[in-house]
């Protein structure tokens, strides 16, 4: 079987059993509910099964960021592999909560602010916290709402103590939500029972002003305010019952986590982990897009976000330059938009046909740039088996209204540092990015930058605080359009202009006399 040509078959129970196809195969997901792969948080688990008038078994899939010496409470070989999880429904990290202490698996996610847990009992978490029963736990009476892209929840802010196994020795007192109700947050089948929000106190609910867990870690450690973030699901399944690793160093970097040089790009804002993206590249060819495109709204770093989320323009260049440079003769429009999968037999390498996508982000030289590269083992991902002969994946790039988000697939391929002290974002080979024995990533530079604009971010942030102070003031507008509407409809009819029959025409000819003056 060639690999320069990989047609695509319907799902028949026929040709599972015979082994093997003249080329790859195509099926349909059934998404429940559909999701736009921002994946921000993780992705709701989808259902494989064969055309609507076929029958079969169905299978279930899951889909869904400066080394530092250890000193004092800070041993950051400790922390390595304090991570498990996969790309698919996230990473998380084992905490205790509470007095007695409590043991949850708690979601990495550097999109988001807050520090929540299930409260009570729910079908889709195997654990909760009980606050009922630690001694330590004092409720702040404030209810507390937040929405993700995908899913949201309400809960009753706290405090309470925390101890992290694999993380900095000691006991600290943080903000807790505790999660009373909740709407396509917990899944089926993830192993996580709460949420931990690395991002900037700006994103916290219900606002700004409440310290996030990160800040209380800094505060009361002492620790440097920098994390870095491993993890280590590159070339594996993106559900099932195994999990991959990671680690989570809080308070600086572990060397042995990484290769290479680090480079860094500005943090451009704190509020998410916002950076400026200059351009794109698909097989070494470059996308030519306006670099405003790439920063729509924002383009951040985002470990909650399973894809790679991309602006709709950008989306569709990249799809087109994939298309254009692969060695695949015909796609199905649903292998791109998350819809299907594309399924190859297991004596067939799928990334060998596929092209490298590169991204360049600014330096902290902002004349220069390095480019960060994915390898097709990062965005065609593993999702499932079919019988014993086909591998199935999906395709690890979504499409996006407002933003760009580095979510795990290019995660995955790096060591990521949050260096929150000196205000950027840095990036060096991880260790655990290779697939067979070979790299999934590369990292290159220093490039120069005279090639795009000097600031390709938008220089007014659309941030929620001043959304509501734009809609207040357009709402003022509008009330006094309609109070002067009232006044003129109240006027007295001698105020009023008055018609002669001749000025009377019925809306046709009306029509008829404008369209000839």
């Amino acid at each position: 079987m060639g690999q320069a040509r990989a047609a695509y078959c319907l799902l028949l129970l026929a040709a599972v059993a015979c082994g093997r196809c003249e080329a790859g195969f195509l099926f349909p997901l059934l998404v429940s509910p559909p999701v736009a792969p921002d994946g921000s948080l993780v992705p709701t688990p989808v259902l494989l099964k064969a055309a609507a008038a076929r029958t079969g078994a169905s299978q279930e899939a899951g889909s869904l960021a400066l080394a530092a010496e250890p000193g004092g409470s800070v041993n950051f070989v400790a922390m390595v592999d304090n991570l498990q999880g996969d790309s698919g429904r996230g990473y998380y990290l084992e905490m205790l909560l509470g007095t007695p202490p409590q043991k949850l698996n708690i979601l990495v996610d550097t999109g988001s602010s807050n520090f929540a847990v299930a409260g009570a009992p729910n079908l889709d978490v195997t654990s909760y916290f009980d606050t009922k029963k630690s001694s330590t736990y004092r409720s702040l009476g404030t209810e507390v709402t937040v929405k993700y892209t995908q899913g949201s929840w309400t809960g009753t802010l706290g405090t309470d103590v925390i101890t992290i196994p694999k993380g900095i020795n000691g006991t600290y007192t943080i903000n807790i939500a505790t999660i009373f109700q909740s709407e396509n947050f917990f899944l089926n089948g993830v192993k996580w029972h709460g949420i931990l929000g690395l991002a900037y106190s700006v994103l916290a609910k219900p606002s700004s002003s409440m310290e996030t867990f990160f800040d209380s870690l800094v505060s009361q450690a002492k620790i440097p305010n920098i994390f870095s973030l491993q993890m280590c699901g590159a070339g594996l399944p993106v559900s099932g019952s195994g999990t991959s690793g990671g680690s989570l160093i809080l308070g600086g970097t572990e060397p042995s986590l990484y290769e290479g040089e680090v480079w860094y790009t500005p943090i451009k804002e704190e509020w998410y982990y916002q950076v400026e993206i200059l351009k794109l590249e698909v097989a070494g060819q470059n996308l030519n897009l306006d670099c405003r495109e790439y920063n729509r709204e924002k383009a951040i770093v985002d470990s909650g976000t399973t894809l790679l989320r991309l602006p709709e323009k950008v989306f569709s260049a990249v799809v087109d330059a994939i298309a254009r440079t692969s060695l695949i003769q015909e796609f199905s429009p649903g292998f791109w938009t998350g819809a299907q999968l594309a399924c190859w037999h297991i004596t067939e390498e799928p990334w060998t046909m596929f092209p490298k996508i590169s991204i360049y982000l600014r330096d902290e030289n902002s004349s220069l740039s390095f480019r960060i590269t994915i390898l097709p083992q990062l965005y065609i991902q593993p999702v499932l088996k079919i019988g014993q002969n086909l591998n199935c994946h999906r395709f690890g790039i979504s499409s996006s209204t407002n933003s760009l988000v580095l979510g795990a697939t290019v995660m995955e391929g790096f060591y990521v540092i949050f260096d929150r002290a000196q205000k950027r974002v840095g990036f060096a080979l991880s260790s655990c990015a290779e697939v067979g024995g070979f790299p999934v990533s590369e990292i290159d530079g220093p490039f120069s930058t005279a090639d795009v604009a000097s600031n390709c971010v938008a220089t007014i942030s659309f941030h929620e605080p001043i959304l509501w102070i734009v809609s207040y003031a357009l709402m003022s507008f509008c009330g006094l359009g309609l109070l002067l509407l009232i006044i003129l409809l109240l006027l007295p009819p001698r105020f009023r202009q008055r018609y002669t029959d001749n000025d009377i025409v019925n809306d046709e000819s009306s029509l008829v006399r404008h369209r000839w003056k």
